[in-house]
């Protein structure tokens, strides 16, 4: 296998050692799938993305994503942080768009500059799409709460804006807080369910400019517990605008996540109801902190 280079990254990071850590690995187009396996496995981060072509074909980046278990079609904080690393090491000029072609489909990112940083970046998400729904009893007995700890006013269901979660909405931070899953009870469930994952939310938050408190569980996936998921927030966010969660149809806010992990994540969450579905919006900050080759 040949040199590889690659760039470690915090993304939905505040200060450098926060937010989800990301490797991006350029040009590896000759990499075969079990090799892009097997270094997602060695960086053993959430995820691991492969641009396998430094190429722009049909208008975007072709880009792969691996958990350390499997491949995934689509996930958010490897989409912020691969176009990141595009703009910095490929493009390397201010550029207003780049567009990642995952398996999902081609997912455009919008870079926001202040002077000639990068300030924030945006992805917006495939439209939503919600399934299931999901009795207290079953969601209460997967994360160690009693059923009254679930706030009811609103439905546990499944949602989707690219790869689909269980989103649960929960009264109090000491709930979310408190959250021990249950492994068996998760597989059990996860096992018969297009969703491999679990978003717990609540309204009181660590921070008090923040809007949300999260908690993402994908042990499914090689990810017990994540500390900034887009992919998820998106969902979210699709569902807080379904079924006005803040009483309105659109919504422009902060989300805290990874706080009980010791990494801190803050993402931005836009979402608009419009006449034929959901427009969501998910962004954050990346800041650079390692880079290197693969021998």
């Amino acid at each position: 296998m040949a040199k590889l280079n690659f760039s470690i990254v915090d993304v939905f990071a505040q200060e450098k050692y926060t937010g989800n850590q990301l490797a991006v690995f350029t040009n590896a187009g000759d990499l075969s799938d079990s090799q892009m396996q097997r270094i997602a496995k060695e960086t053993n981060y959430s995820e691991t993305t492969f641009v396998t072509s430094n190429e722009v074909r049909d208008g975007g980046y072709d880009v792969r994503i691996f958990t350390p278990e499997q491949e995934l079609p689509f996930a958010g904080h490897p989409t912020l942080g691969t176009a990141y690393v595009l703009q910095q090491e490929i493009v390397k000029q201010p550029i207003e768009t780049i567009v990642l072609n995952l398996k999902v489909g081609q997912i455009p990112v919008t870079l926001h500059y202040l002077g000639e940083e990068i300030e924030v970046l945006w992805m917006r998400q495939n439209p939503p799409v919600f399934s299931q729904i999901f009795t207290a009893e079953t969601l209460a007995a997967i994360l160690n709460l009693e059923p009254e700890e679930i706030d009811l006013r609103f439905p546990i269901q499944e949602v989707s804006t690219g790869i689909p979660f269980i989103i649960v909405p929960l009264h109090k931070h000491s709930a979310l807080k408190r959250i021990k899953v249950n492994r068996d009870k998760y597989f059990e469930l996860l096992n018969s369910t297009a969703s491999k994952a679990i978003l717990a939310f609540c309204p009181e938050t660590y921070n008090s400019d923040n809007n949300l408190s999260d908690r993402v569980f994908a042990d499914y996936v090689g990810v017990p517990e994540d500390p900034a998921t887009g992919s998820a927030n998106g969902c979210l966010a699709a569902y807080l605008v379904q079924h006005q969660y803040f009483g309105k149809e659109a919504i422009d806010i902060k989300v805290e996540q990874g706080y009980e992990i010791g990494r801190p994540s803050l993402l931005l969450l836009k979402a608009e109801k419009n006449a034929n579905s959901i427009e969501v919006n998910v962004g954050g900050k990346v800041i650079t902190i390692a880079q290197g080759e693969f021998v």
